[in-house]
């Protein structure tokens, strides 16, 4: 394996020193977060690469000329900068500025969404879709000096993404910013161009999706972050997302002096609801998530403090339809309010009788 030697930047501030890809004098202000628990660069620029099994990853690596198709090799190739934050890795030597390397183009975003054909003769360029994770398809596009993340799915995956959003924006949780567009789902740059850096939630506490111990973290930053992660994992548990994981939420920091602000918004919920199609369990009885949710409010009484105090909006039929009826998608409503509702009121059964065995406590 090739010893990497040079600088992590935070734009073109130096936050650590990578001797023999070891990484020594770090600043503990403003590097990486990952690099407080794990010393390991080729797993950070692993962490940062495009997912080699997407099929169109393969045609972008191939219409880029890369020499080298494994993952560090791609990202290093455009110095690991990503859209979503400022860190990016110099090489030894180098005078390279924050300014030359970070992107301001993306010819190749047909390619990546959708294979496009005449997207493969261009001339190789920057682009970040080498440092565009994730298993779906997607890409990034300028679009009035604004980058937007472009993503397939079929109908079912995409209703799913726009409706959560909508029903999380309806309930005033902290939501990214979703489209429906031109047979896609599109999510708009939550960091505005890097304006503050996003780590996902692996940066923190690795592939640990404890419900306990993940909010235990951020509690230990502010009340504020561990009242959006409960708001988070509450959404999830009411519309069936089983596929959130540390690498799809996470936190977002101030650039200039490294102190974590907030959770980033909520996004990244395709795999959710009908996305594999209408669940059998409408009445929610036996339900995983739900008991995960209980448990985890059973066993962590500042959470379940918290969780109670918080005043979610109930959610209603009117409201729920309200959600559905500007996405353009068809689908079974009736069903859908009531898988959701459901999941409402069992949890709402729960809190009423926390309430009722200690009347101290109120909503």
């Amino acid at each position: 394996m090739i010893k990497l030697n040079g600088t992590i930047m935070s734009a073109n501030i130096p936050v650590a020193t990578i001797t023999n890809s070891i990484v020594t004098n770090m600043d503990n202000k403003l590097a990486p977060l990952f690099f407080k628990r794990c010393k390991d660069i080729s797993q950070w620029l692993e962490s940062r690469a495009i997912d080699s099994h997407r099929a169109n990853s393969r045609l972008l690596k191939k219409a880029l000329r890369l020499e080298q198709k494994d993952d560090i090799s791609a990202v290093l190739s455009v110095n690991a900068v990503t859209i979503i934050d400022n860190f990016w890795f110099k090489e030894e030597g180098s005078s390279l500025t924050w300014e030359e390397v970070r992107f301001k183009e993306n010819i190749f975003d047909n390619l990546a969404l959708r294979g496009d054909p005449d997207s493969f003769n261009q001339k190789p360029s920057r682009t970040p879709e080498l440092t565009n994770t994730g298993s779906y398809e997607k890409c990034w596009r300028l679009i009035n000096g604004k980058w937007w993340m472009y993503k397939s799915g079929n109908d079912n995956e995409i209703f799913s993404e726009l409706f959560i959003y909508k029903l999380g924006i309806t309930l005033g949780f902290n939501m990214a910013t979703y489209e429906y567009a031109d047979g896609y789902v599109r999510t708009l740059d939550s960091t505005d161009n890097a304006l503050v850096n996003f780590e996902p939630a692996e940066s923190l506490i690795g592939d640990e999706e404890d419900y306990n111990k993940n909010f235990d973290l951020y509690y230990s930053f502010s009340v504020d972050i561990a009242a959006e992660y409960l708001r988070l994992i509450y959404l999830d548990t009411i519309c069936m997302n089983m596929d959130r994981h540390t690498k799809n939420y996470g936190i977002l920091r101030n650039s200039s002096t490294g102190e974590i602000t907030s959770l980033a918004p909520n996004y990244d919920n395709n795999i959710s609801l009908i996305s594999r199609g209408y669940p059998q369990n409408i009445a929610r009885k036996n339900d995983k998530l739900i008991q995960l949710f209980l448990d985890f409010l059973i066993e962590n009484e500042q959470a379940r403090e918290l969780f109670i105090n918080l005043n979610i909006p109930e959610i209603t039929e009117e409201l729920l339809n309200n959600c559905m009826d500007n996405i353009p998608i068809s689908v079974n409503r009736s069903t859908i309010i009531s898988f959701v509702l459901n999941g409402q009121q069992h949890i709402q059964d729960f809190i009423e009788q926390t309430l009722n065995n200690n009347p101290t406590l109120t909503m």
